[in-house]
């Protein structure tokens, strides 16, 4: 089964490629308080199609280059 995350799209202006950043919730152990972890994937977007603040679906895929190993899969929201 492959991995999926959602995301928002935070730079485009790679050829077929796109940033897309995942916000993570946490709780702390000890105080039970939430918190919020970010962490930035890259993504191959096929023919530039999907543009900064869309929020998107990505899936693992096997690698595409050096630091490209997701692919967004699908559009959730607009900006």
């Amino acid at each position: 089964m492959k991995k999926t995350q959602v995301g928002t799209v935070v730079s485009d202006k790679m050829q077929e490629s796109a940033v897309v950043k995942v916000t993570l919730w946490k709780t702390h152990r000890i105080l039970r308080k939430r918190f919020k972890r970010y962490r930035k994937f890259m993504a191959h977007n096929p023919e530039n199609s999907y543009k900064i603040g869309d929020i998107v679906e990505i899936t693992e895929v096997k690698p595409i280059s050096k630091r490209k190993n997701w692919l967004i899969t699908k559009k959730i929201e607009s900006k």
